[in-house]
């Protein structure tokens, strides 16, 4: 065979495949190589060369382990090691690596935090005793008896105090980090340990992992989990997925060949690689879309990495002109970052073949947060010498602030973002106590035993007479704290809550509840008022009860201001929350609406024939409009909203029932869809020749414009609009999921040409795809 031939067909690029993960540590190795290569990935990072307090932490851990054994039979001291070559992969401080090197010697040997205080300095030993509180945090064991939707109510708590119990960050990494290696090593535990331990893994650590960022740790947390909790699921994927891994490769080689070129040749430096999604997505996809794996298209993708957000948008321009995107799939999130920071555009694409696939592009800082989370913000710089730079902390608190100015718009995260402060002190907003049965409750901070009372459930509220804190009797105003465990005494006999709870508790759940509570009590007296009221309002206005007192009335009532039953609407009007007359003439529009006092057909087209006939003999009219009517003088006549003709428009008239003319332009939707019966009533109608809007007569113009969103767009619009002195009447916005804003405005203008010459002005605007009139 030809050599030059053999060689052509080989890829230009080689296919790297990113899984994501961070490099996993076989199991059986000694302590000392394994320490050796802890320093060998500290130095590629750290720019110290000082690496003796590391050093002294491995011997003192060392020696603090010794005699211990893991389950699987090695020396304990693997753990921790295997632990600070994890957040050695993560690029973290040294105080961080030197913690996971003694974060069990605390819990697990004679040690205490103040010798480790004392041989390693203060920081070390917070994030030690950090790590040591946050081994007793559980799921509870008594997870059997709840539904699906406590037990991740549950989660959810745990997580929240998992947070707040931590105060600094770096414990959480050391957490995962530790965590992480259980996993891997957990074939080696009973199965029911395995189990409680996958689970725990899934509910509290991945979120965690997730909403830091972190996403080397989380895939692997989550496949982990799946291995264990579903092994039959887990191990049929891992089959099916190698069953056609050489095609797929080979598929996302040819794509990544192809755009390779076109890239090079568009002038942009890029790195282009594929990335296999993980197990655990692709099982919550199957599970979630009911599809099979054949169905998904997005097993792998393709993973452009640039040097600018520029060359983002530009590689992107470059991907789309060479393959025809899928409507829909394309996301943004460089200008609309996730929650947890990342990231990246991604955009899903026909390929030559008819498969859809998904690419990705991003930069190298993008990238670096995608796959460290905040641990690539809390990367430890330092001189050579070891001394810390000065601005590394006002890095972490800018990172902070722009986190907190990300969140203010989300609302699932929300709650869990606004703990981090600047300080770190994760637990100023929120307190978290318990229930005599060990449920996590999360309440406002200064929250009281009756916010508690009313958490748990109304009617414990209603029925409370005391609380108990901690086996102690408390005052009803008593402040919880973080940790308290809290019971409440209720009794039968409670006349229910005094108006000055209002007062004390702190909770929008506690007032929105007692409050109902004094409404409910009082609803019948109320009732009877408001029936009273409605009633002779009613009268007083010759309204006729039996015309509007019919079910469906009543039904739109309600479904209008948000009652289940009539009795709550006069309920709403007996105590002052709703006025009996808005209600009365709501009801009296909805029967006038299906009772209209109509006109003929018959009397309309007479009355059309015969200013038809008296034609000849009248004067040529004009209204003050400038309109000109055929037939007709002495005529109300008004312009449509619907449409909103301007001088120079083709119009034409249409007859009303009892409101005269309007007048519509010839391409409104509601002229070209009239039923033939009433196209009769359709009637010739133009602009006096004279009038051009010299007058000063204002018409009312509507237009919609279309463009990608962009921040400064309405701005733009706005002030285009303002430098020709157009008085902008209104104007409403919205954005689909593609990014495609569409606004609405309406402004008076004098004619078409005026009309014109603006909308010239708007299609200038940077972003703008298209603009188009209303007709209806």
């Amino acid at each position: 065979m030809d050599r030059t031939e053999d060689r052509s067909k080989e890829p230009k690029t080689k296919l790297v495949l990113d899984d994501g993960r961070i490099e996993s540590i076989q199991e059986f190795i000694s302590p000392e190589e394994l320490y050796q290569d802890l320093i060998e990935r500290v130095r590629k990072y750290h720019p110290s060369d000082d690496i003796s307090m590391i050093e002294k932490a491995y011997r003192l851990a060392d020696n603090a382990h010794q005699g211990q054994v893991r389950k699987s039979g090695e020396p304990y001291i693997i753990h921790p090691l295997c632990v600070a070559i994890i957040l050695a992969d993560l690029e973290l401080d040294k105080e961080t690596i030197v913690a996971g090197l003694l974060h069990d010697v605390v819990e697990d040997t004679v040690m205490t935090v103040e010798q480790v205080g004392e041989q390693f300095g203060t920081d070390v030993a917070f994030l030690v005793d950090g790590v040591t509180k946050l081994q007793h945090l559980h799921l509870a064991d008594n997870s059997g008896n709840k539904t699906e939707a406590q037990l991740e109510m549950q989660a959810e708590n745990l997580r929240k105090m998992f947070m707040a119990m931590a105060k600094d960050i770096r414990v959480i990494m050391i957490k995962l980090a530790d965590r992480l290696h259980n996993m891997r090593t957990l074939k080696h535990m009973p199965h029911e340990k395995q189990i409680r331990i996958a689970r725990e893994t899934m509910d509290i650590y991945a979120p965690i992992a997730q909403r830091l960022g972190i996403s080397k740790i989380k895939v692997e947390l989550d496949d982990l989990s799946l291995k264990y909790l579903e092994p039959d699921v887990y191990y049929d994927l891992v089959d099916k997925i190698a069953m056609r891994k050489s095609e797929r490769e080979k598929y996302i080689q040819g794509i990544v060949d192809e755009v390779s070129e076109h890239i090079k040749k568009a002038g942009i430096e890029a790195k282009i690689d594929g990335r296999i999604k993980h197990f655990f997505s692709i099982y919550k996809k199957m599970k979630n879309q009911h599809k099979t794996i054949d169905q998904i298209y997005d097993l792998f993708a393709v993973r452009i990495i640039v040097d600018t957000v520029k060359d983002c948008y530009a590689a992107l321009g470059v991907i789309h002109e060479m393959y025809k995107p899928i409507p829909g799939r394309f996301k943004d999130y460089i200008a609309m970052p996730k929650a947890n920071m990342y990231q990246s555009l991604h955009t899903t694409l026909i390929g030559s073949s008819g498969q859809p696939f998904e690419i990705q592009i991003r930069t190298y800082e993008m990238h670096r947060v995608a796959e460290y989370g905040i641990a690539a913000h809390w990367k430890y710089k330092e001189a050579s010498d070891g001394k810390k730079v000065e601005a590394q902390e006002e890095e972490k608190l800018a990172w902070l602030r722009q986190i907190l100015e990300w969140q203010r718009e989300m609302s699932d995260n929300k709650e869990f973002m606004n703990m981090l402060k600047s300080d770190l002190d994760l637990f100023s907003d929120s307190v978290y106590c318990f229930t005599p049965t060990g449920d996590v409750k999360t309440l406002p901070a200064g929250s009281t035993p009756i916010d508690f009372a009313y958490s748990v459930h109304t009617a414990v509220g209603n029925k409370m007479i005391g609380a108990r804190v901690n086996g102690k009797l408390v005052t009803i105003d008593y402040e919880i704290q973080n940790g308290d465990r809290v019971e409440i005494l209720t009794s039968q006999n409670s006349k229910g809550p005094s108006r000055d709870w209002l007062t004390v508790v702190k909770s929008t759940q506690a007032k929105n509840k007692i409050n109902q509570w004094f409404k409910n009590e009082v609803k019948e007296e109320n009732i009877t008022k408001g029936k009273d009221q409605f009633n002779t309002y009613c009268k007083a206005r010759s309204i006729n009860l039996g015309e509007i007192m019919k079910p469906e009335y009543q039904a739109a009532v309600m479904k209008k201001y948000g009652f289940m039953d009539w009795d709550s609407v006069l309920a709403a009007i007996g105590h002052g929350a709703l006025k009996e007359g808005q209600i009365a003439n709501r009801m009296q529009e909805l029967y006038e609406k299906d009772h209209p006092k109509v006109m003929t057909n018959e009397e309309v087209l007479a009355s059309i024939a015969e200013n038809n006939a008296n034609q000849a003999k009248q004067m040529r009219p004009h209204s003050k409009n400038g309109i000109v009517v055929k037939g007709i003088h002495d005529v109300a006549v008004r312009f449509s909203k619907c449409c909103s003709p301007v001088p120079g428009d083709e119009i034409v008239g249409f007859v009303t029932r009892g409101r005269g003319i309007s007048i519509h332009r010839t391409d409104c939707i509601n002229v070209l869809n009239l039923p033939e019966i009433e196209r009769a009533r359709l009637i010739e109608a133009e602009w006096e020749p004279s009038d051009t809007g010299a007058d000063g007569e204002k018409y009312m113009a509507e237009i919609n414009i279309f463009a990608h969103n962009r921040s400064g767009l309405l701005a733009d619009i706005s002030k285009t609009l303002t430098e020709r002195n157009i008085d902008i009447q209104t104007m409403n916005t919205r954005t689909n999921k593609q990014g495609i804003a569409t606004l609405s405005t309406s402004f008076e203008i004098s004619s078409r040409e005026e009309l014109n010459q603006i909308v010239a002005k708007l299609r200038n605007i940077e972003s703008v795809i298209d603009i188009e009139r209303t007709t209806g």
